[in-house]
């Protein structure tokens, strides 16, 4: 049976290989594929990397060594889903090193310009409480966050 799982395809600009690398050493559950390379009469380099497969929790991606006429925006990000203040702080760590962007509301870019959402799965459910009063605190303690603090927004939802 043929796989039949989406895959994301997402165009960098000559270094899509040191992307996947990236992306494989910050998740645990991850995993580099094949590498296709350019050959002789086609747009790039004969040799050099033109797509490497990789998996992230499971998720499947290609990087595509499109070259310079795209450029990644936040039309467009990846969320993380996390049980804990720990896994968001090394998320962000991570994601934001090297020339990476914090953004608001748990939003980043990394250093490739890809967008990011690290999501404490906590949060979700502070801000979609029933109790619409606490819900809204919530949310307005989120909204004034560049990382998400569990504990901050816990405390703003307690009133």
């Amino acid at each position: 049976m043929t796989d039949k799982a989406l895959t994301t395809c997402l165009w960098f600009d000559g270094n899509g290989e040191e992307a996947a690398n990236f992306y494989a050493s910050v998740f645990d559950d991850a995993k580099i594929g094949r590498i296709g390379r350019y050959v002789e009469g086609e747009h790039g380099t004969p040799g050099a990397v033109m797509v490497v497969e990789f998996e992230l929790n499971g998720q499947k991606f290609i990087a595509l060594n499109g070259g310079p006429q795209f450029k990644f925006n936040e039309a467009v990000s990846f969320q993380i889903p996390c049980e804990n203040q720990e896994e968001v702080d090394y998320y962000w760590a991570k994601l934001t090193a090297d020339g990476g962007e914090e953004g608001p509301c748990g939003w980043l870019k990394d250093k490739f310009g890809l967008s990011w959402q690290v999501v404490p799965n906590r949060v979700i459910e502070l801000i979609g409480d029933a109790d619409t009063v606490k819900a809204a605190r919530a949310t307005e303690a989120m909204y004034a966050m560049k990382k998400l603090d569990i504990a901050a927004i816990e405390k703003a939802h307690a009133g």
